[in-house]
């Protein structure tokens, strides 16, 4: 005869009762296991992943106050968010680079100006002729160092001063020079 929980005396209940029982047991280890292996996807410390499983050993409320609490998303889904976030960042910035600084009209990487605005984005370079970056002192097609003037006023900026002391136009085009007139002793 089985033991007599609750000091039941009928085989039939007390078998009953010890088959639910056991059930309920093996559900709270169940999700103690669960606890932890959820709790090791979603948390990296193991400090908070041994709490939680700790907690989860009260009968089914350290479960619960576990499932509240937890954090939304797994370990690898942020991580995945990150690196969609960054690669994202990057596509961004590949469309700003092939878009004109001054309209944002998309424009290929081998234009040297905007065909809406007529802007200069890139310049030829010296010796091999391909379009480089103005910034760049050195082609990076035939490495030959490029000779780089002062730069040219934008769309919409105001004229500049020479250091000669005249009014540069807008267009960047450069201004005469003003000689100083010599005078010749009268013979």
């Amino acid at each position: 005869m089985l033991v007599a929980l609750f000091g039941i005396t009928n085989e039939g209940l007390n078998l009953f009762v010890n088959l639910v029982l056991l059930f309920l047991v093996v559900v709270w280890i169940a999700l103690i296991a669960w606890t932890f292996l959820d709790a090791r996807r979603r948390i990296q410390d193991p400090v908070l992943v041994a709490c939680a499983t700790g907690a989860s050993l009260f009968p089914y409320v350290g479960t619960v106050v576990y499932s509240i609490l937890r954090p939304p998303e797994f370990l690898e889904d942020a991580r995945e968010r990150q690196l969609e976030i960054r690669a994202a960042e990057l596509r961004v910035r590949q469309l700003e680079e092939q878009s004109c600084p001054s309209c944002g009209h998309p424009i290929e990487r081998t234009y040297l100006r905007c065909p809406n605005c007529r802007a200069r984005v890139k310049d030829p370079c010296e010796s091999c002729e391909k379009p480089i970056d103005p910034r760049w002192t050195v082609c990076p097609y035939c490495e030959t160092p490029q000779r780089r003037s002062a730069p040219q006023p934008r769309r919409g900026e105001p004229a500049r001063r020479a250091p000669d002391g005249e009014l540069r136009e807008k267009r960047g085009a450069r201004s005469k020079r003003a000689r100083p007139e010599v005078r010749r002793p009268p013979a």
